[in-house]
């Protein structure tokens, strides 16, 4: 258990570098474009770019973000609750995590996979095909997913106090 907890905490943070570049990338474009039009000149695929780019990091930070609890999370419940009840409500909300995930592993590899047989593009003048922006979702969601599941084996590898 502790190796595939391992894994997906490098894996997470091969994803959180991964979405750090393609950030860099779209401040890069977005630089670019407002230098290239400042100079009177015009283009028309830097703001899809820029957008797809973001999105894809989105995903693709998810696993991290839930690995170093950089969610928005409520924590009433357990400052309000008795410590017998924190790891219970952690392992909950971990168990939820994964649901929802999987939820949207499924809904955004059908939405994927019909947009690559249907050979989906934008309505842009550029017009990239839609699939890989929607096959961020599933991949993403399913490392989260994945995450979400290494959390719980780490909470329950961990002591009962350890917060």
């Amino acid at each position: 258990m502790q190796s595939f907890i391992r894994i997906l905490d490098r894996v997470a943070l091969i994803c959180a570098v991964a979405a750090a570049i393609l950030v860099a990338l779209a401040v890069v474009i977005i630089t670019w474009m407002i230098f290239w039009r400042a100079a009177g000149n015009s283009a028309f695929w830097e703001i899809e770019a820029s957008v797809f780019l973001s999105i894809a990091a989105i995903f693709l930070a998810s696993p991290y973000t839930l690995r170093t609890k950089g969610h928005v999370s409520v924590d009433l419940l357990e400052a309000i609750l008795p410590d017998a009840f924190t790891r219970p409500l952690r392992v909950f909300a971990m168990l939820m995590v994964a649901a929802v995930s999987a939820y949207l592993v499924w809904e955004g590899g059908k939405m994927a996979l019909m947009a690559l047989h249907e050979g989906e593009r934008t309505p842009s003048m550029w017009a990239p095909l839609k699939w890989p922006i929607y096959a961020a979702m599933p991949i993403g969601m399913a490392l989260t997913c994945l995450q979400a599941i290494a959390e719980i084996a780490r909470m329950r590898l961990s002591p009962p106090d350890a917060r």
